[in-house]
């Protein structure tokens, strides 16, 4: 290897071990800088988030690991037949017992540390954020090499939707770490036909994406939109195998989840009560509402200048840019979707845009310096840095006055008190 060469691994190495440790230490949960705890001395480096109450879904998560650590993992179809039955009852939709994987990561978490279970829940959901950085860095590293690489892990390290999901006992970062997985495998696959090695990852993605949350069907839709553009854009070859990837793996997941329900049909009662009640909630009407281009005005007011630069890329598109056209497709595919579900639209749930949409955005970036000649580097390093400098300044601001989450109706908070461990 050229010493050239050499020292600039060395350089990349070096970038990507501090961008790493500032997400990780910016991902710490809040609970791991109290006063009993050994890092309350570097607490006032912390930007803690404004709420610090239990949040509806938080007190759910909870008593469900809570009914695992008292029952064990084969009382689960009880826990299923007990939502069901509350269910019925409430004239308002709760968090399904049926997101496993996040509940039963929290009991695993508590079961190797101890501690109480919300604090569990809270360090997974940090954890995956940092697993969701890893993947994104990884990622872009295959698209377009170590350059890229460095670029969009930086973005994501500051990014603050991806920051206050790692603060919260919510499902939509871990969420966000298997879409983001399932989407990488997709495009390995494509690149490296009937490689079994691909092929198995992509398959167990897909089924613990399914386990994880019933939003696996946005996910989903976008992933068969790419298999289907494959035909003219070319990303790759789609094999037999990789079609029956995709059928099974989400299959497996739905076998999974039967069992643990103890029976297709409270499977599907537990869906049809989410389905039929989630619509009718005054909390949903009210906060969940809004036009096609709601997603849009979020995300501008969260990041705008990603936003921007992402939107700027689009225009330069071209079937060259494969690497993009494969990201803009997913996130246009699942926006499609996620913005028709009536009273369903949530910032929490576009955590899985926020790598395309950094990619996309460095991409602008590089287009912007590339006329230049000297220390083109240089100033990308620096237009990144500057733009993290921001974002990281926008989530401070954000969860100070504007905590990033959702105030609670009345009429919910019947769900902390139901759904005893049975």
């Amino acid at each position: 290897m050229p010493a050239q060469e050499s020292s600039r691994r060395k350089i990349d190495i070096f970038a990507l071990a501090i961008i790493l440790a500032l997400a990780i230490f910016l991902r710490i949960p809040p609970h791991a800088f109290s006063p009993r705890n050994p890092l309350r001395s570097i607490a006032a480096l912390h930007p803690q988030p404004a709420f610090t109450q239990i949040g509806v879904d938080e007190a759910l998560y909870r008593q469900y690991v809570n009914a695992l650590v008292k029952n064990g993992i084969t009382s689960y179809p009880d826990l299923v037949e007990a939502y069901i039955a509350e269910q019925n009852e409430l004239p308002n939709a709760i968090l399904p017992p049926v997101r496993f994987l996040y509940i039963f990561s929290g009991y695993v978490w508590h079961s190797l540390f101890g501690g109480e279970s919300l604090e569990a829940l809270r360090s997974v959901a940090a954890f995956f954020s940092v697993l969701t950085l890893g993947v994104a860095v990884i990622f872009a590293w295959r698209l377009r090499g170590s350059t890229w690489a460095l670029g969009i892990g930086a973005l994501m390290a500051f990014a603050p939707t991806q920051i206050h999901m790692s603060q919260h006992a919510l499902i939509d970062g871990v969420f966000t770490f298997w879409a983001l997985l399932c989407l990488w495998l997709l495009w390995e696959n494509l690149r490296a036909p009937r490689d079994w090695r691909w092929l198995v990852a992509y398959g167990l993605a897909l089924a613990l994406l399914v386990i994880t949350k019933e939003n696996s069907f946005f996910v989903g839709v976008a992933l068969l939109i790419l298999l289907l553009a494959n035909r003219w854009l070319q990303f790759g070859t789609v094999t037999r195998e990789l079609l029956l990837a995709t059928i099974a793996g989400p299959l497996l997941g739905v076998v999974i989840l039967v069992f643990l329900a103890g029976g297709l049909h409270n499977l599907i009662d537990t869906y049809r009560l989410l389905v039929s009640k989630a619509s009718q909630m005054p909390y949903a009407i009210q906060t969940g509402d809004g036009p096609w281009y709601r997603y849009l005005v979020d995300l501008f007011l969260v990041s705008p200048i990603i936003l921007i630069l992402a939107l700027g890329s689009s225009f330069r598109l071209d079937r060259t840019r494969r690497p993009e056209l494969y990201l803009t497709i997913f996130i246009a595919a699942s926006y499609l979707v996620m913005c028709n579900v009536k009273y369903g639209m949530n910032l929490r749930y576009a955590n899985m845009w926020d790598m395309p949409l950094r990619f996309l955005a460095f991409s602008s970036l590089v287009g912007i310096v590339a006329p230049i000649r000297r220390h083109r580097n240089i100033l990308l390093g620096a237009a990144v840095a500057l733009i993290c400098a921001i974002e990281l300044r926008q989530y401070c601001i954000l969860a100070e006055q504007y905590p990033l989450y959702e105030l609670v109706t009345h009429d919910l908070l019947r769900a902390l008190h139901i759904l005893k461990s049975p």
